[in-house]
Order: structure tokens, then sequence, then C-alpha cells
């Protein structure tokens, strides 16, 4: 059963497991790496056929058109109206994104002198979607939508096949849609490749495979350590670890609610951690008997109970004031405010990956459709990091324009601070162009 603490018998740092992962990978990672880099889209089929049993004799690389619609078509064979839900979810995803749109500016400072930035959008991102065992359709939504938005003329998304050399039709159809929502977006195209040499592919591009700009999405211990590995030839979103939930309640929660949205992130993985700061020792009684009873029902009830058994933590603190302190020590992936006045108690809340509000805002909301997006900074980052948004994958690009007039008003000034640097062909720089106006 999960275990139940006073506030003073945890320290902060205890709160989450977050300790670093004990496999080191990063050799094999990096011999991948190497490999791919060498032998472009043989190595990648070569792994296909190691990791994924594929044929390499009927393996062709990139989906193509006709496979992309026949996977719309399966998918509203095999699971009737999803596809609609999909839809729906993507348009609220597009929606919010919209909002996240910036424009540059520029300012005239005087006359003959102007300054601004410029806002461009990434010409190609990539995109890593896990395959295996699970199949993630709200990973390419969450990932391809604010791409889109931004302006990205190509997203290059990657997901491990089928041995059969097939992938997820829901996984597929989340890609068509997402196109299909944002007005004017650029092309999605897809490649059945996983796992560290897909990361390869998409930095240093082969045959098949563009590289791109930037990669996002999350991934094994391979493909987290890849990506680590490639940063710096490629911009990365982020390493994440285990995923977390801190909810802060107060008694008057229900507590098979409570219960059933901390399992809904201990079932992500063993090392998730799913944690409740109440000021109720009634609630906090309640809803460890609740996490006992639903854990019974899950399918992942393996999971879920190593996580809950090994990271999960009920602590009561004195107030809810006591227990938005810990919560911004801490700066938890997702925080559930499941108090009468959410929205107060917000404006406490300085480090969250994102909020949920109220009784009735379930991460699960947060994961699949409300809009915002479900990749958030994890690890106590969002000290000072953000969720994944259209702002990572634009650059800004600032100018400068000054006249000759203008440049000769301020040609000492800039000598001044060069000489001070000892850079005095900094100052000779600014200073002949205004000599030779006299």
């Amino acid at each position: 059963m999960i275990r139940i603490f006073d506030f003073a018998e945890v320290a902060a740092d205890e709160v989450f497991a977050r300790s670093e992962p004990t496999a080191d990978v990063s050799d094999i990672v990096a011999a991948i790496i190497k490999d791919v880099r060498e032998n472009g889209d043989e190595a990648v089929i070569r792994y296909a056929a190691k990791f994924d049993g594929i044929d390499p004799e009927q393996f062709t690389m990139e989906l193509s058109s006709e496979e992309k619609k026949d996977a719309l078509r399966r998918l509203d064979e095999t699971d009737p109206g999803l596809s609609d839900v999909i839809r729906r979810a993507a348009a609220n995803i597009a929606e919010f994104c919209g909002r996240q749109l910036r424009d540059g500016f520029t300012v005239e400072d005087g006359p003959g002198k102007m300054t601004g930035q410029k806002v461009i959008p990434l010409e190609r991102a990539g995109i890593y979607v896990p395959g295996g065992t699970a199949a993630y359709p709200s990973t390419v939504l969450m990932d391809s939508i604010p791409a889109l938005t931004a302006g990205c003329s190509e997203i290059i998304m990657t997901t491990p096949p089928n041995a059969d050399g097939s992938i997820e039709p829901a996984v597929v159809a989340a890609a068509v849609i997402a196109q299909e929502t944002v007005p004017g977006a650029g092309s999605v195209r897809i490649f059945r490749t996983g796992g560290a040499q897909a990361i390869a592919a998409l930095a240093y591009g082969t045959e098949s495979i563009p590289a791109v700009d930037k990669i996002v999405g999350p991934g094994n211990a391979f493909v987290a350590e890849a990506k680590r590995q490639v940063f710096g030839k490629v911009a990365i979103d982020m390493i994440a670890g285990p995923s977390e939930i801190l909810v802060v309640s107060d008694g008057k929660s229900d507590a098979d609610a409570v219960a059933a949205d901390m399992l809904s992130q201990a079932e992500h993985d063993k090392n998730a951690s799913a944690v409740l700061v109440t000021d109720s020792a009634e609630l906090a009684q309640a809803v460890a008997e609740a996490i006992e009873t639903q854990l019974c029902s899950l399918e992942r009830e393996e999971i879920a109970r190593a996580s809950i058994e090994n990271n999960g933590k009920i602590i009561i603190a004195k107030d809810l004031g006591q227990a938005i302190e810990i919560s911004n020590e801490i700066a938890p992936e997702h925080l559930e405010l499941c108090v009468d006045d959410p929205f107060g108690l917000m404006e406490k809340v300085r480090n969250a990956g994102s909020v949920f509000l109220g009784r009735s805002c379930p991460e699960a909301l947060g994961d699949y459709f409300a809009g915002p997006n479900h990749t958030l900074p994890t690890s106590g980052t969002a000290r000072f990091s953000s969720p994944l948004s259209v702002d990572d994958f634009v650059k800004k690009m600032q100018f400068i324009y000054y006249t000759d007039e203008a440049l000769a008003g301020v040609a000492e000034d800039i000598a001044a601070f060069a000489r001070k640097e000892g850079l005095t062909g900094h100052a000779r720089s600014v200073l002949i162009r205004s000599e030779k106006q006299k």
C-alpha cells in the first residue's frame, strides 16, 4: 500500500524518485550513431531487421501516400469513431498553438537607426514516436501540430515498425490528421525506424531520411542517450525523465478520483512518481485505500503497483500554503490543484510543467484533448524550462541598420568600449567610417 507521511518526514528532494538511470548505454549508442553516419540506409535497415524483426528484402523505409490513406481506412474499420476523436483533439491543440504564434518587431530609435527581430520557422523538424508494445497517436499530435503551426516546411516522423513492416494505423492517421488540421501546413513524412538509429538518421541524414534541425519526442534509454549525443549537431526538446504527478488537495475531494489521477501516471512506468499532498488526514487514508482497490483493475497493474510501492507517497501538510511551498521546490511535471479556489492557489505556483485546475480536471485531459501540450519538463526542470510549444520550432534572427550619420554619432562611444576590452580592431572598424565621412 502507498505510504503516508507527515510533512516534516519527507525532504523536498525525496518527494519524487529522481535517481539517475543505472543502465549505461552510452557506448552502445555511440557505436550505433557512428554506424548510421558511415553507412546510412544500410545501417538503419540492418538495425530494423535486428531489433524489429523486419525482412530487409521486403522493406521500404518511407510510407507512401497510399499507405497513409489505407491507415485511415483501416482505423475506421477496426476502431470506428476514433479518427473523429483524433480530429477533435487536433483542432483543440491547433487552436492553442495558434495563439502561441509571435511576430517579429522593428525599433526606430531616432533618425537613421533601426533594430529589430525576425521570427523564422525551422525548415525541418524531426519527431520520434515510440512503438513496440504501445502506440501513441497523442504524441504525434502534440509534437507535430506545434511544428506545423510554426511553419516548418517538412516534418520527418520516425517510429519503429512491427515485424511485418506495418505501423499502428492510429499513429499514421494522427500524422495525416495533424497535417490536415493546420491551414497551409508543411508535409509530414513517416519513416519506419526506431531506437538510437532513428535519432542518428534524423541528426545526420541518410540516403532516404533527410537531416533535420530539431528532434523532439519521448523514447527509451537508448533514444534519450542518442538525443543527448547528437545535441549540438541538432537541437532537441529535452531529455525526459520518468513521469510525475503531484496532486494538492483539500479534504473535500473525492478519494476515488484523486486515486485514479495518481494511478494514471503510475501506470506509465515503474519509475514514475505519484504523490498527494493534502491537509486532510481523512482524505489521505481514503485515497490510500482507493489506490489499493483500483490497482487490481488496471491492465498495467504490475507497472503501476511497482511505481506506487517504490515511489508513491501521500504527505499530510498543515495547510495548502505548505503544500504549494513543497510544490514550488520540486517543480512537478503535472500539478493538480483539487481545491475550492484553484485559480487563487495557482497565483502562488511558480514552478510546474502544466497545472490542472479544480476537481474536474484530471491530468488525462491534458494528455489527450484540451489543447495545451503534454510534452512537459520533468525531473525538476520546470524551474527553468517550459512545455513544448510553437516557440520550440522557430528561431529569432536580429538585425541592425544605421546610416552614416547615425553611426558617426555613436562611434566614439563604441570605440571607448572596444579599447577598454583591448580590442582596438573593433574600435578602428567603427572610427574608420566616421573619419572618412569628415
